[in-house]
């Protein structure tokens, strides 16, 4: 394990090391709900939980601290279960194997699980140690955040009395998070007959691999590369040279990741293959030239193939690509009011062959404005049908207000300031947190967001900043320490 837990503070780095063992993917936190109710029977504390899974643990207020105001702590239980391809981790029982490297904890080909593990582990520390001094405490730990935030959708609204929030699921140490964007999932069905692949014809799969990815909430802005999107692109460059037709095309595993790799087997004229190597080739010298230093590790690999399936027709072929090439991705609008803030964005985030003869294609749309998310969902709505897609859409889930004049962002500013000697950041974020769905059930509820630096969250880059991570921890407790009383 690296010894994580002799970092640090060693109070966070002790349970995010117990929590690294502890399987929790999405829609699988029984391991954990299972290992806090285990926790919270240990330290004589009281225990809810709901009928979609929310858990509260409850750590009553110290002897003085009686007449303040409740405060509710809350982090996610799942995590993003990303690989590297090559990487053997079964996520339904494997460890996650973090290591330590120049200042951050990262973890051995796989996703870390800092978002939202540091969270949990805070959590955890607060809720162990008698000597930190507080008010009321209610510790609230959802579930599935990560694939549609059924956990915060679903809460029993009586399962906290706090009407004082924060949120422990932010990235960005020096920036206090006060609002944040709705979205909604749109997803394509596209239909075919499977066709038996002609006689002469040969199999080459194409390999589009080592892009940054990352998270399409917080880093849809930097321009990163799609590998959908540039697949698509390099497959349309092949149209009307050859006759070639798709039998694969998956790329992306994440609705809120922007998609690292994608894979393509096409059949060619065996006459053709040498050619299709050569323009493999130069798209890649092409895209590295684009992109330059922003992706760094990208490889594109044609090579011959053994694959002896069905395929698409050449029509239902130029159908997809077409779609996947006229499918918005990346940020639509900025916002008007807040310097460097996305306003609107979509993520064509997954395309998959599922059984024979069906692809499905999600994609994700973010906005702080109602109607600009609509929009933009409407423009992917558009687009899919327009290939002859079924499209459904998800129920959405909305934003999250700003409020310069909160108690509680007033109390972390002054904290911040005294303790770091500078200025904290006020900011909203793109990513959608779940404070948008409290916002909506909690009425007059009072929130911020804030966490330690991490980097390349949903991918095997993620990483945690650990001196971000003692600033987090010192700053969580002064907050705590001066909340007002009722």
């Amino acid at each position: 394990m690296n010894h994580i837990n002799t970092l640090n503070p060693p109070e966070i780095w002790s349970y995010f090391s117990d929590i690294c063992r502890i399987p929790r993917l999405s829609k699988h936190e029984e391991q954990i709900r299972r290992w806090l109710k285990e926790f919270a029977a240990m330290h004589n504390l009281e225990f809810r939980d709901d009928k979609v899974g929310n858990i509260v643990i409850v750590k009553e207020a110290s002897p003085g601290f009686e007449n303040r105001k409740t405060v509710v702590l809350q982090s996610h239980l799942d995590m993003v279960g990303e690989k590297d391809s090559d990487h053997p981790h079964d996520w339904m029982k494997d460890p996650i194997i973090p290591l330590i490297a120049d200042g951050w904890v990262t973890a051995d080909g796989t996703t870390l699980g800092a978002d939202d593990g540091i969270g949990i582990a805070a959590q955890m520390a607060i809720l162990a140690n008698p000597d930190i001094k507080t008010g009321k405490i209610e510790c609230l730990f959802t579930v599935d955040e990560e694939t549609g935030m059924t956990g915060a959708r679903n809460i029993d609204t009586t399962l906290v009395e706090g009407r004082t929030m924060i949120n422990l699921d932010s990235e960005d140490e020096g920036i206090l998070f006060i609002g944040c964007a709705g979205g909604i999932d749109t997803t394509g069905t596209l239909s075919y007959e499977p066709q038996i692949m002609p006689e002469g014809m040969i199999s080459i799969k194409l390999s589009l691999t080592g892009l940054s990815g990352g998270h399409s909430g917080d880093e849809i802005h930097k321009g990163l590369a799609n590998s959908i999107k540039l697949m698509a692109r390099f497959l349309d460059s092949l149209a009307g040279k050859y006759g070639f037709r798709l039998a694969q095309f998956n790329g992306g595993n994440l609705r809120n990741g922007i998609p690292r790799e994608a894979f393509v087997i096409i059949t060619v004229n065996e006459s053709d293959s040498e050619k299709v190597t050569s323009e493999a080739a130069d798209f890649l010298r092409l895209v590295k030239d684009e992109y330059g230093s922003l992706e760094p590790g990208i490889a594109f690999e044609a090579s011959r193939d053994n694959y002896n399936g069905t395929t698409m027709s050449r029509e239902d072929s130029d159908k997809l690509i077409k779609m996947l090439n006229a499918c918005p991705h990346g940020v639509i609008e900025w916002s008007k009011d807040m310097k460097d803030l996305v306003e609107t964005s979509t993520n064509l985030a997954i395309v998959k062959f599922k059984i024979p003869g069906t692809i499905e294609i999600v994609t994700t749309q973010r906005s702080s404005v109602e109607s600009g998310k609509m929009n933009a969902s409407g423009m992917v709505v558009e687009c899919m049908k327009h290939a002859g897609a079924e499209v459904v859409q998800s129920e959405g889930y909305p934003g999250w207000k700003p409020d310069i004049n909160s108690e509680i962002l007033g109390i972390t500013t002054r904290s911040y300031s005294k303790l770091f000697g500078k200025e904290a950041e006020v900011r909203a974020i793109h990513a959608g947190l779940e404070c948008g769905l409290f916002y909506e059930k909690f009425p007059g509820i009072d929130m911020i967001s804030f966490g330690p630096t991490i980097k390349g969250a949903h991918t095997p880059e993620e990483r945690i900043n650990i001196e971000t991570t003692s600033m987090f921890w010192n700053l969580l407790l002064d907050v705590l320490e001066n909340i007002p009383e009722r």
